[in-house]
């Protein structure tokens, strides 16, 4: 049957009878971070997702191959597909098009029909409808039927009738929107590379679709520097779906088996997982369901590690190769070194959690570790090399487990100790409550001095480091908790580490310091250190940088002076504004001082410029995309030279790269 045939034969599944209301549109303009998260950045890039998430349901029903997102020159976003097109007919029980239904009235959507789409990823039928809402222009576009249906919106309103614009001889949906200032008071500009993540993810979560990503913005430039007339565009594909996602997540980690462990499964719980061991000493497991990145997991992720811990342990067991083990191993000994990626598809999933991003399902439990069991079962007896060099680094993990818990434990001593018990080079502030106090991690005794005489010492605390600190993602457990810097980052901020169930897991209950701020010097040096210490924080960390402790510091690159003015300046560009506003009509006496460290400045204009809390630029460090984070710290604290070359070369322009 062709696609045509299939769109045809569908229509009478998919028309204005299938568009179920539950209820209205009322509270989401005045309360929109219930609805997207929050009203920053995040939640502008969110409008997108919840878009691109509509024609992704179209595509997992099978009526959608291609979708394409454009940044428009003034921020607005425009995303196409080539699916069925939303219903324009009378809705029955509204009395009106079923068009003008879906884009403003909550929980109205195809998805609530199970004719009609057998699973959805989004927020369940709120996200056109929000879109709409929290935009000051929103325009739909739909290719159905033979012809053109187009309606405009503003805030969630109609401000025109559904009208047919012309014929059509494709089908599909085109929104385009443009965020409305005032709900995004903080930001309303797309960041290319966040919107990139996040299709290429989709790219990978669903194989063989083709998503485009166009910035109208910004044209290209070619080697000599002239532009070409080309828009920035990329295009996300992927042939193998998951085998290839976690071999991009694993970066430049060398691998310990040569392609990755994968099954698919396409039973009552469709399920797709992909797995692959490198030499390395973390977990990555990253757990999908419709799409959606369940960060605190569930019953599909409990039901992987069931069946990966059995599986391993039973082949260990029959091949006789534990009999040299002096100790038990643990669940997290078979994940060290693991990365995988696991996506089920739920027709009706039930989330829990903080964040409504834990799946509940308890079905899916045995489904996903039978599947698991079952394949990893065929491999290991199929690839007995690669199967003995798996058990090998379980059994190094176990062994290494052992010899940090030593070390572990002196950390946790230290840390549960009054505050005899701080880092001789701590100067500590005063204060003792958590959400008024910092702590700054500064690179060197000569900056750690100056700091410490510049800052507020009512609030602020200087811990100096020395040198660049241990690379946590090339060294074993036990040598991390023997490194004296990272025992006295663990001490300063007062938690401790490990627990019964899971001996990495981080108690936050008595940290001391609510704001964490990395300060280092605006060189290539200081940028390599703050990336250090970054990958320890994501490593051992991450719920520090989850909770939004974590911060980094930006101190000036110039001061621009002529006698008594001076100018700092954070970029070129401001520098050289600065040098034109002070050699204006003067015979250009203007001298820059370019900053390469923190301690060429003085304890005065380092508070001025980097520490004074009522001018200083903080820039918080979140995650928007955790799997795009891994890659990203792998990648550039990994063996692998060449990924890493490319990134700094594509990066340049955000770096401070000094010759």
């Amino acid at each position: 049957m062709s696609e045509n045939e299939v769109k045809n034969s569908a229509e009478a599944q998919y028309s204005a009878s299938s568009i179920q209301v539950l209820e209205g549109l009322e509270a989401v303009r005045k309360r929109p971070s219930m609805y997207i998260g929050d009203i920053g950045e995040r939640g502008l890039h969110h409008l997108v997702y919840e878009v691109v998430d509509n024609s992704i349901d179209e595509a997992l029903a099978g009526f959608c191959t291609h979708i394409e997102v454009t940044i428009n020159e003034d921020n607005s976003i425009t995303v196409r597909d080539n699916g069925r097109g939303i219903p324009t007919g009378m809705h029955e029980k509204e009395h009106k098009s079923a068009l003008e239904v879906v884009l403003t009235v909550l929980h109205a959507g195809g998805k609530f029909s199970k004719d009609s789409y057998k699973v959805s990823g989004g927020l369940h039928g709120v996200g056109v409808s929000c879109v709409n809402a929290l935009s000051d222009y929103l325009k739909a576009e739909i290719h159905r039927e033979g012809k053109v249906f187009i309606q405009e919106y503003s805030k969630g309103k109609p401000t025109s009738d559904v009208r047919i614009a012309g014929d059509a001889e494709d089908t599909g949906t085109i929104i385009s929107f443009h965020p409305d200032p005032e709900i995004f008071t903080v930001t309303t500009v797309y960041k290319y590379d966040t919107l990139a993540a996040r299709l290429r993810e989709l790219a990978y979560l669903n194989k063989g679709i083709k998503l485009t990503l166009t910035d109208r913005r910004e044209k290209l430039i070619d080697d000599n520097g002239n532009p070409t007339g080309e828009f920035r565009n990329d295009v996300f594909y992927s042939r193998e779906g998951l085998k290839e996602f976690v071999n991009y997540l694993d970066g430049g980690a060398e691998k310990l088996i040569e392609s990755p462990i994968y099954l698919e499964t396409d039973k009552i719980i469709p399920i797709e997982i992909a797995m692959q061991y490198n030499t390395g000493f973390s977990e990555k497991i990253y757990s999908y369901v419709n799409n959606i990145n369940t960060i605190e997991g569930g019953t599909h992720l409990q039901g992987f590690k069931m069946g990966l811990t059995r599986t391993l342990k039973n082949y260990a067991d029959k091949n006789n190769l534990l009999s040299k083990l002096k100790f038990d191993l643990a669940a997290d000994d078979f994940r060290e070194g693991l990365t995988a990626v696991i996506s089920v598809k739920v027709a009706e999933p039930q989330f829990e959690g903080q964040t409504k991003t834990k799946l509940g399902n308890g079905e899916v439990v045995s489904a996903v570790s039978q599947a698991t069991a079952s394949a990893l079962e065929a491999y290991l007896e199929e690839n007995p090399k690669e199967a003995r060099a798996i058990v090998d680094k379980v059994i190094l993990a176990a062994t290494a487990r052992h010899a940090a818990r030593k070390a572990r434990e002196m950390v946790q001593r230290k840390t549960v100790m009054s505050g005899a018990g701080m880092p001789g080079k701590l100067a500590d502030c005063s204060l003792r409550d958590p959400e008024k106090c910092e702590l700054f991690l500064v690179e060197g005794d000569s900056a750690g001095g100056t700091a410490k005489q510049g800052r507020d010492r009512m609030t602020q605390a200087i811990l100096p480091l020395r040198g660049k600190i241990l690379n946590v993602e090339k060294a074993m457990e036990h040598r991390v908790f023997e490194s004296e810097e990272i025992r006295n980052i663990y001490t300063a901020l007062g938690v401790t580490v490990g627990t019964e169930d899971d001996h990495k897991a981080l108690n936050l209950s008595k940290l001391r310091y609510h704001k964490v701020i990395i300060m280092t010097d605006a060189d290539v040096d200081g940028s390599h250190i703050a990336t250090l210490i970054l990958t320890f924080f994501f490593r051992y960390m991450l719920d520090l940088i989850r909770n939004g402790y974590v911060y980094l510091a930006t101190p000036p690159l110039y001061l621009v002076k002529k006698g008594k003015e001076e100018i700092y300046c954070w970029t070129d560009d401001e520098r050289r504004a600065a040098t034109e506003k002070l050699g204006k009509g003067t015979d250009k006496g203007v001298t820059v001082q370019r900053y390469k460290g923190l301690g060429e400045m003085s304890d005065v204009q380092l508070w001025e410029t980097t520490m004074d809390p009522s001018r200083r630029l903080l820039r918080q460090v979140t995650i928007d995309n955790a799997a795009e984070a891994e890659r990203t710290f792998s990648m550039l604290m990994g063996d692998d030279v060449p990924p890493r070359r490319e990134f700094i070369e594509q990066n340049a322009h955000y770096a401070n790269v000094d010759a």
